[in-house]
């Protein structure tokens, strides 16, 4: 505390704009106008183990900086009072645990915890529905809540970097704002199911999970947005066929890993040799035909295959796909597992059980 009153007397770097803390803080606004102004607390490299009383109101705090300091806790009531807080940073301390009142942060939008000792993050973190960025890293998280997706929708970056996750919740599919997802230096096993949701995804960083992951989703291939993957220092001998489909990755990294499928000199060689080696396996085999066939109305439906890819042709739509818009040209063969339109419709229930048209009546 000594070191505190000398930065304020000197005037130094550790403050409140327009307000002071700590026992006998006052005000130094002019104006009331001021008073309202949002404030920032910055009480960061404080050496602190606990925090001091502050006699000042919270309700206009927009941003909180308690980075870099050596608290064990952070109080419950100092949390439920920053009611307009946008901004908390309390990386870089000894935390354990999280305050359940961070549920009553409505309007926060950036949260940093990174480089504590956080096992688990309070299930009251879903009422952060205003939450865009949310940094865990370099922590000893073991889990994340299960339902995070189904509230933080509005989420763009998810750091959990450096942590002991084995899975990701299945709820992160519902993040559908999520634009940077960063797991590397875990434990994952699998990624979640639904992957494919994630339209807005542009950089996925799954590097360095060594001997847990092993096979990625055939869903990746589904992110139509996504620019940067890495998938560096994994388990994976096989990439999925469907990353044939990622038309904007621009940097791919799958060193470390032990691929077979696709070779690693055809991933070294370009981005554009990978692709094609993926999507020729994709048109390739009866087997893998199938597979592809299960995968194209999705494919279709997340805009990675266009009708204009398709073979020209009258465009029609396939009786049991019909829900998911698929496009298909007028021919395909038997062979491939999928019949022609024209044959598909002569078997559909409307012309079986349907009074035959302009047919002679009997007399």
């Amino acid at each position: 505390m000594r070191d505190m009153g000398e930065k304020r007397r000197h005037g130094g770097g550790h403050h409140v704009h327009g307000v002071g803390f700590g026992a006998g803080g006052v005000g130094h606004a002019e104006h009331d106008e001021k008073r309202r102004e949002p404030k920032k607390l910055d009480m960061s490299g404080m050496s602190m183990d606990t925090i001091p009383h502050l006699s000042m109101p919270l309700g206009n705090i927009t941003t909180l900086d308690l980075s870099n300091n050596n608290l064990q806790s952070v109080p419950e009531s100092i949390i439920a009072r920053l009611l307009n807080v946008v901004v908390l940073d309390v990386r870089s301390n000894q935390l354990t645990s999280l305050p359940n009142s961070i549920g009553c942060l409505s309007k926060l939008k950036v949260l940093n915890v990174s480089g504590n000792l956080l096992r688990d993050l309070p299930a009251t973190i879903e009422e952060c529905r205003a939450l865009e960025e949310l940094n865990a890293n370099f922590n000893q998280l073991t889990k994340l809540p299960d339902t995070l997706g189904f509230e933080l929708h509005g989420l763009r970056r998810l750091s959990v970097n450096s942590n002991k996750l084995a899975y990701l919740p299945s709820s992160t599919s519902h993040m559908t704002a999520l634009r940077s997802l960063d797991a590397r230096l875990n434990c994952l096993r699998a990624l979640p199911d639904g992957l494919e949701n994630l339209g807005s995804l542009e950089t996925l960083n799954v590097s360095q999970n060594f001997q847990y992951l092993r096979e990625l989703p055939y869903g990746i291939g589904l992110l139509v947005s996504l620019r940067e993957l890495d998938v560096s220092y994994n388990s994976i001998a096989a990439l999925p066929d469907s990353m044939g489909c990622l038309t904007k990755l621009a940097r791919f990294s799958a060193a470390g890993n032990p691929l077979v499928c696709p070779p690693m000199d055809v991933v070294e060689q370009s981005l554009d040799a990978m692709r094609a080696y993926l999507s020729a396996r994709m048109n390739g085999t009866d087997k893998d035909r199938r597979r592809r066939r299960s995968w194209v109305p999705k494919l279709v439906k997340y805009s990675t295959f266009s009708a204009g890819m398709m073979t020209p042709g009258r465009a029609t739509k396939v009786h049991g796909n019909a829900e998911q818009g698929l496009l298909m040209s007028d021919y395909r063969t038997l062979d491939g597992g999928i019949a022609s339109p024209g044959f598909l419709s002569m078997l559909s229930p409307r012309r079986l059980f349907s009074p035959r048209r302009n047919s002679p009546k009997h007399h």
